[in-house]
């Protein structure tokens, strides 16, 4: 592979029924294409646990995902409230998801810390009331 794949994923809000489809079928592309397991695992959490962020706290977004021989950049861009206190979000079981998505089993305040636990690079961009702009980078 010399080069640059992008696949693109819109994501819907409050679709608990697709949520998880983007990193399902990256996870697909990427086994096809001969990386390495650990580097399919490390993206399918990441971008996964980004994916269920997206339906439960945004508006709606689009996840970019560009592959080349050296890493899988994750671009998880929504249109959102924002985060008011990324250091906050960070820490593991701070969540702000409603009652009705913690009783679907999901907004137990893990996602962001995976996030970070499983890529290489994470950067955070968000403003209040406009959205958030995720990207995360796992290197081959």
């Amino acid at each position: 592979m010399d080069e640059v794949i992008t696949l693109n994923y819109p994501i819907s809000p409050d679709d608990f029924t697709r949520a998880g489809e983007a990193s399902s079928d990256v996870k697909r592309k990427l086994k096809q294409m001969g990386v390495s397991p650990e580097a399919i695992r490390k993206v399918a959490i990441a971008m996964y646990e980004g994916e269920i962020n997206m339906v439960i706290h945004a508006k709606g977004g689009e996840i970019t995902v560009e592959i080349t021989p050296e890493k899988i950049l994750m671009i998880l861009d929504d249109v959102g409230p924002g985060i008011p206190d990324v250091d906050m979000a960070m820490q593991a079981g701070f969540s702000t998801a409603p009652d009705e998505v913690r009783s679907l089993g999901f907004g137990a305040g893990m996602g962001l810390p995976n996030m970070k636990k499983y890529s290489d690079e994470m950067e955070i961009e968000t403003e209040i009331g406009v959205g958030t702009k995720i990207t995360m980078t796992v290197y081959i």
